[in-house]
């Protein structure tokens, strides 16, 4: 049976979605088998429907049944129904309790006409046998400073009021909106709760860029016209209202900023334009009065469109339509991945890990878990502290993950391209490349690698003409800084092809001792768990001895980052259900594999849904260590491999993390070109955490 955690907030707007999200992420990125519960749907502002289902699927990946709708609950509470109302959820979650560790159960929010919330959850706790987990805010009007102890003390009697209403319950407290600039609030308020026996079990910091909406998020909310959509991911720092002439008023014309104007003051909209055409990254520009401008001013400012300025109207006056934007619904939207990523994070990193460790049953062996996995590898690529070389970068995508990267400390990287154009593109992104990104111009850096380029490549005919001529190519560039040590790795492929990126690597940097070839794998990280695929990306046709050196490579990869190899041969049969060259080469490969490392847990050949599944595995290949419960599956070519990968990320929406290159001196990684900026940033995190191995 699992241990049930009921979040339970002291009042509205107290963060209980974002609670329960980060205490999913906590748990399962610990190892511990997590479910959510929400058992009453709870309509947002203006009947927006609840979110919490879906946040916990794209958090977790979790399939939360139905919850019971909050009118059914008031229909049963009126008929005096209470027991009928816990008898419905404890039949919808049961399941959920009997297949995990810890299932984390999101309470009724008191907003006012919600009046029963308490008493529900009081009932809620003891139907599920539940720890109670009590979640508040630090008062937004509390002072710095020397006033802290008082702010804490005034927080830490009214949660042990809370906590009163759950006798022997309360596990503990999550406070967000901890200070930034007061160092002694958490301890303050950590004291506090002790001398009222509750534990302070996540201060959460205050990040108000995490509330800042999205110009999308106004556009669903308020449904003005929209006279030019730009960019409608930019978020919303705040609102002014142009109110003073031009100039006076040119000092609200600041990043993130939505600039509210009636539709005819021209001059401002003429200044609200020149100023995004020179850089500045206002949120958008809105209309009110229901006004829209001239034509003629229209057409003048058609460039700002190219620079992501939206550009909508209000019907309302400007200080009401101000307001509205003040008011727009705070919670997480479901398709606001960036920021629902960032706040459950937040929650999850402030949570105290020896409290997490208690959790975990003991029957139930630690799993790595995708959040697990991607956790783990951006705390080993911040201990590796590596600096990595970009060849590609005045590509978009590439420069999003290069300054991701340093923000989160995962790796220090070098850009190959012009600073000017790397800027200007950065600026066109909103960004601004921060002090762990670094440009340099592979133009002016080629000269002095035509000599030991040349050496190196002698033995081939090469001369420094020769040699001269390939450093044209950033990435022969970039890779001869990672021979020559001014870099600890590279990274390129979401231009170029994988050919582009791996010959340099195999003419410049060569094999470790002993390695017979180059492989390469991905780590895909599925719902419940993460698996690995080899080879996706660089042997066409291997034989059976270059298969065989797959798997060994591919099961020590897997080692090296948590994961026990259980390696699956993949063919199209199992076994000896076919025949014929193909799954004679499978066969043989497995055979050489288990002469090469004999406590490897190895089967094959297998087709996918044997290696996969346990039902299937049960009928079609019995008794098999590796059948029904395979992790590194190793496909018997290149079309096999490369196809099924990107079918499964695509279809699937998988982060595959890769592909990583395995058997070369120094770390060199590929891309493909369909990447997305996480790819990136994971590929960039592997390639930093093999070069502190290797």
């Amino acid at each position: 049976m699992a241990r049930s955690l009921l979040v339970a907030p002291t009042g509205s707007g107290a963060g209980l979605t974002s609670t329960c999200l980060g205490m999913v992420r906590a748990l399962d990125r610990s190892g511990v088998t997590v479910s959510f519960a929400k058992p009453v749907a709870q309509p947002g502002p203006g009947g927006r429907p609840d979110q919490s289902a879906g946040l916990a699927e794209l958090v977790a990946g979790l399939h939360p049944p139905e919850p019971l709708p909050v009118a059914d609950l008031e229909q049963l509470l009126g008929e005096g129904g209470l027991d009928l109302a816990l008898e419905k959820v404890v039949a919808a979650w049961q399941p959920a309790y009997d297949a995990c560790d810890v299932v984390v159960v999101e309470g009724l929010s008191p907003d006012p006409p919600k009046l029963y919330a308490t008493e529900f959850n009081q009932a809620l706790a003891r139907a599920l046998d539940a720890d109670v987990l009590l979640v508040a805010c630090w008062p937004a009007a509390a002072p710095a400073g020397e006033e802290s102890p008082v702010a804490a003390q005034h927080l830490a009697e009214a949660l042990a009021i809370a906590a009163a209403d759950y006798p022997g319950r309360a596990a503990g407290c999550v406070v967000h909106n901890l200070p930034t600039d007061d160092a002694t609030a958490g301890p303050q308020l950590h004291a506090a709760l002790a001398r009222r026996q509750l534990r302070l079990l996540a201060a959460v910091p205050d990040r108000r860029e995490l509330s800042w909406p999205r110009v999308r998020d106004l556009v669903r909310e308020l449904r003005p016209q929209v006279l030019s959509e730009g960019d409608l991911s930019r978020r919303i720092r705040d609102v002014a209202v142009f109110a003073q002439g031009v100039p006076g008023g040119l000092r609200v014309l600041t990043d993130g900023r939505l600039i509210v104007v009636p539709g005819d003051r021209h001059e401002v909209i003429m200044a609200t334009c020149l100023a995004t055409l020179n850089g500045i990254q206002l949120a958008g520009l809105l209309l009110s009065a229901g006004i829209e401008p001239d034509p003629r001013i229209m057409e003048l400012t058609r460039a700002t469109s190219a620079a992501g300025l939206p550009i909508l109207v209000l019907d309302t006056d400007s200080y009401e339509t101000a307001a509205k934007v003040g008011d727009l619904d705070p919670g997480l939207p479901v398709d606001d991945s960036e920021r629902v990523e960032a706040v459950t994070s937040l929650v999850a990193d402030a949570v105290d890990p020896s409290w997490l460790d208690s959790l975990r049953s003991p029957a139930r062996p630690r799993r790595l878990s995708p959040a697990a996995f991607r956790f783990k590898l951006v705390e080993l690529a911040r201990a590796a502290d590596a600096r990595l070389v970009l060849p590609e970068g005045t590509e978009p995508r590439t420069i999003r993950a290069a300054i991701a990267c340093a923000q989160q400390g995962i790796a220090r990287s070098v850009l190959l391209g012009r600073p000017q154009e790397v800027a200007s593109l950065a600026r066109s992104l909103g960004l601004q490349l921060p002090d762990g990104v670094s440009v340099t111009d592979p133009r002016e850096i080629a000269e002095r690698y035509v000599v030991p380029l040349a050496r190196i490549r002698e033995h081939r005919g090469w001369t420094q003409d020769i040699a001269r001529e390939h450093l044209a190519d950033p990435i022969t560039v970039g890779t001869m800084m990672l021979r020559q040590g001014e870099v600890d790795g590279l990274v390129s492929g979401a231009a170029h092809t994988t050919a582009s990126t791996v010959r340099p690597a195999l003419q410049i940097i060569g094999t470790r001792p002993g390695i017979r070839l180059v492989s390469s794998i991905f780590f895909m990280c599925l719902p419940d768990e993460v698996v690995i695929y080899g080879d996706c990306a660089i042997n066409p046709k291997p034989d059976a001895r270059g298969l065989a050196d797959i798997a060994i490579q591919s099961a020590a990869s897997a080692r090296a980052f948590g994961i026990e190899p259980r390696v699956a041969m993949i063919s199209f049969s199992t076994g000896t259900s076919a025949a014929g060259s193909d799954v004679d080469k499978v066969a043989e490969a497995t055979r050489i594999a288990q002469e090469l490392d004999p406590d490897l847990a190895i089967d094959g050949p297998l087709q996918y849904d044997a290696a996969a599944i346990a039902s299937v595995a049960l009928a079609k290949r019995p008794g098999s260590a590796v059948a029904g419960k395979a992790n590194v599956f190793i496909f018997p070519d290149l079309d096999t491999g490369n196809t099924t990968y990107k079918a499964v990320q695509r279809s699937a929406n998988v982060i595959s993390i890769g592909p990583m290159l395995q058997g070369l001196a120094k770390p060199v990684n590929d891309l493909s070109r369909g990447a997305m900026v996480d790819d990136i940033i994971y590929t960039m995190a592997l390639t930093a955490i093999q070069s502190r191995e290797g």
